[in-house]
């Protein structure tokens, strides 16, 4: 991102109505069940959720949205050119007046005309502390490699993978009775709570991007 990125904004005329998130998923969807469960109690606010999307027309959380009563889409992805994909999607997502885009378990890399057609206005979480253990099996990963401390990430998306400004962290400390499995389902949990707080921050428009850093405006001002 460049240098002083300017937060996400929506058009004047949307600034009493909230935010639309457009979800995409590939799997069972916890993260953005969890998104979901926070806008109904109230812990995020100014946000609804306009369609879910995913590339697999099997997929449990496309099935729990649609139980849900969420505008759903499906666009396969096998066998497809990633760009012919992409271009599909997007125009779901801009038919939907989606604001801000949100991976949860997307299991696919996002080409460059997608990220262009959204700048600043795609965020991913992944179960490490990134830039540590990027890419699949994060949580195998970090196990492996005898860290003492694990956790999670919110961050923009670019163009390469696992790599965008990061929002938001989450630590947890790696137990001396955990396993790979353990420590997965400890750092989801944790996810959770990070994406919400994530969306909650780009949603306020409170902040810049300079260079690879999320800066709230009033640290800014001070």
């Amino acid at each position: 991102m460049s240098e002083g990125a300017p937060a996400l904004r929506k058009p004047a005329s949307a600034v009493s109505k909230p935010a639309r998130l457009g979800i995409l998923l590939s799997g069972r969807g916890s993260n953005f069940l969890a998104i979901a469960e926070s806008i109904r109690t109230g812990r995020l606010k100014g946000v609804e959720i306009a369609v879910v999307i995913s590339n697999v027309a099997d997929a449990p959380g496309l099935a729990k949205a649609r139980e849900m009563g969420l505008p759903t889409a499906v666009f396969e992805s096998k066998g497809r050119k990633r760009e012919e994909h992409d271009a599909e999607v997007t125009a779901c997502l801009r038919a939907h007046a989606v604001d801000l885009v949100c991976l949860a378990g997307y299991m696919r890399l996002l080409s460059p005309q997608f990220v262009a057609a959204f700048p600043h206005r795609i965020l991913n979480i992944h179960p490490s502390l990134l830039p540590a253990f990027p890419g699949l099996e994060a949580q195998e990963q970090a196990f492996n490699y005898g860290v003492k401390i694990a956790g999670c990430t919110v961050h923009f998306v670019d163009e390469e993978l696992d790599h965008g400004a990061i929002v938001v962290q989450r630590a947890i400390p790696v137990l001396e009775t955990d396993d790979e499995h353990s420590l997965a389902q400890r750092i989801l949990a944790e996810e959770h709570l990070a994406y919400t707080e994530a969306i909650a921050r780009v949603v306020s428009g409170e902040y810049e991007v300079r260079g690879r850093r999320y800066v709230k405006k009033d640290a800014l001002r001070k």
